[in-house]
């Protein structure tokens, strides 16, 4: 099935997947150091960019639709937080987190109707909004991400550490 001419459920999950798998491939070229290296003045890397996409995984999956409390979820209070690595953060943890986030909010998601609401700051959000804005935002950060590898990946050229 084409998502060009698929129903409107499978259009979502389709484009989000593709938004999914764009998150996940900013790892696939570079190592560890690199993908810890700040290149903006920002916390922002593209380890931390995928650990903040486990963050609004978990916070519009997990914790709105599904209900589970943000404490409960470890889930810092400020989005910006959700860049910071610590020491343990590598390749293979953030994606290990990020993989397990997203096979939770496709089930979360499986269960519930695309009209089915939750309460938000500013009014009730519909699942079908949840997707568009993980679309929107994953798309946003991968985009952001890819110029990071871009420069990364120039700098391993040219010898820079």
């Amino acid at each position: 099935m084409s998502l060009h001419t698929a129903d409107e459920r499978s259009v979502l999950e389709g484009l989000l997947d593709v938004q999914r798998a764009e998150i996940a491939l900013l790892l696939d070229e570079v190592d560890d150091t690199e993908a810890r290296t700040r290149l903006v003045p920002s916390a922002t890397t593209v380890l931390g960019l995928v650990k903040h996409a486990v963050f609004v995984e978990r916070v519009w999956f997990h914790s709105r639709v599904a209900g589970v409390p943000r404490e409960r979820l470890g889930l810092p209070a400020a989005p910006a937080d959700s860049f910071v690595l610590t020491n343990d953060d590598t390749i293979a943890s953030v994606r290990a987190d990020f993989d397990e986030a997203c096979d939770i909010s496709r089930a979360v998601a499986a269960a519930h109707d695309l009209d089915e609401t939750w309460p938000w700051h500013d009014g009730p959000v519909s699942l079908r909004y949840v997707y568009a804005h993980m679309i929107a935002e994953l798309a946003r950060h991968a985009g952001h991400g890819d110029i990071l590898v871009e420069q990364l990946l120039a700098r391993r050229r040219q010898g820079v550490k």
